[in-house]
């Protein structure tokens, strides 16, 4: 059994529901493919390894790890059961799982350009910005809490326009947690070095900015002055759903002071809150705060489903969209590409292999989420035209199938018309 589960992960592939493959002469639609996932995840869930083993040795006879885009997608979906198989076979079975790729800590210039290589993040920062500045107008002092994934990636542009800003820029706060979801991209720089170079950053476009890295009583600032304050030695990060705790229990750097408007912004950040309760928790905490703005970027997915099959449906139905988009963005051998790939690898192996939600990643779609919101005591904020504006011209920078449209109150990045990564602007009610 062992040795046709290692024969049945060898290479992976995968492939949407419209498109086909030829298997042994015969020509395999994407929906075949689809329901032998569906066969494996049933057969998992039902501890029938034999069953799984049949559906699994099919897939791999059709999928290529090196193919189009569908087929990497389901060599990555294919990894991912083979190894929750493994795990049904005890520890004997569990070791014939090949291990992760290893992920590297990349530099600062290496996140930027990963950033760049699509709009997957890009869009979530400029529409987030776009509301930001419309909501801090006036305002002599502005504190965003920082709750995203990408290192601080955002804020070099919300600098810059509100540098611009007619009357003069106001204070600024950033607030990072210093345990965040242990997830791509990774970035071998402290938070507190990050802090220096937004402080420079912000300094030389006449901002005046405060850096705060906290959790967990490890509190530490770093301002616009010559020298940094050291930073104590973090402690381990605790699970996702207390991040925004551990937050809070340094309550002075979240103290609002006289005319400071308070911002949230959550990105890429939900998805780690385990579903149900606890993600309602973790907003009335949010709303407590009693923010100005509350923004959320996530990807546009429901992906949360108890039910191992739904799960893989969801997977193989949404993350086909970047495999896709990936090359038309860089040649396969360009390292951003690989680490792109990768990370949605490692997402698909999370919400395929885990079944307790706890740190897994578990999205919901913009949908979900502002009913989510509405229940929670928040009212949208539609983004106006200047906002939707800036995220095309952002788009026109890359490969046509990018789009953008409205629903609702948010904005979400398409990728040939199929819903990406939505943006939703949100206040207390």
């Amino acid at each position: 059994m062992e040795q046709e589960l290692r024969t049945a992960g060898g290479s992976g592939g995968g492939l949407r529901a419209h498109s086909s493959v030829c298997f042994s002469g015969a020509l395999i639609d994407g929906p075949r493919i689809q329901q032998l996932l569906l066969h494996c995840a049933a057969a998992l869930e039902s501890n029938d390894v034999t069953l799984a083993q049949q559906a699994m040795w099919v897939l791999n006879n059709i999928a290529s790890s090196q193919g189009d885009p569908n087929q990497r997608l389901t060599s990555w979906l294919l990894r991912a059961l083979v190894a929750r198989a493994c795990r049904l076979c005890g520890p004997a079975g569990a070791a014939q799982a090949a291990p992760a790729p290893p992920e590297r800590a990349m530099s600062v210039t290496e996140l930027a350009e990963y950033v760049d290589l699509t709009p997957w993040h890009r869009f979530g920062f400029t529409a987030s910005n776009g509301a930001i500045l419309r909501a801090v107008a006036g305002s002599a002092a502005v504190h965003v809490v920082d709750l995203g994934v990408t290192r601080c990636m955002q804020w070099p542009t919300l600098i810059d326009m509100l540098s611009k800003r007619p009357g003069g820029p106001p204070a600024l706060r950033i607030t990072v947690p210093s345990a965040r979801p242990a997830v791509p991209p990774l970035l071998g720089v402290p938070d507190e070095e990050l802090g220096v170079r937004l402080a420079n950053f912000a300094r030389s476009k006449g901002v005046q900015l405060e850096f705060n890295v906290v959790g967990k009583g490890t509190g530490t600032s770093t301002s616009t002055s010559p020298t940094p304050t050291s930073s104590p030695k973090k402690q381990a990060a605790p699970l996702c759903q207390d991040l925004l705790a551990s937050v809070l229990s340094d309550p002075p750097s979240l103290a609002l002071r006289d005319g400071e408007a308070l911002v949230v912004n959550c990105q890429s950040w939900i998805r780690h809150v385990a579903p149900g309760s606890r993600r309602d928790a973790f907003l009335d905490t949010v709303r407590a705060l009693n923010p100005c703005l509350v923004t959320v970027t996530d990807e546009d997915a429901d992906l949360d489903s108890p039910s191992l099959a739904s799960r893989i449906e969801g997977c193989f139905n949404f993350h086909w969209i970047l495999f896709d988009a990936l090359d038309t963005s860089a040649p396969r051998d360009s390292p951003r590409w690989m680490e792109h790939e990768a990370a949605v690898g490692r997402k698909i192996e999370s919400v395929v292999g885990a079944d307790d939600a706890d740190g897994a990643e578990r999205s919901e779609s913009g949908a979900r989420l502002a009913e989510r919101m509405r229940r929670n005591g928040f009212a949208g904020v539609a983004f106006d035209e200047e906002a939707a504006g800036e995220v095309r011209r952002l788009l026109s920078e890359h490969a046509t199938g990018w789009g953008v449209k409205r629903e609702e109150d948010m904005l979400v990045l398409t990728w040939k018309g199929h819903g990406a990564v939505y943006t939703g602007a949100w206040t207390p009610s």
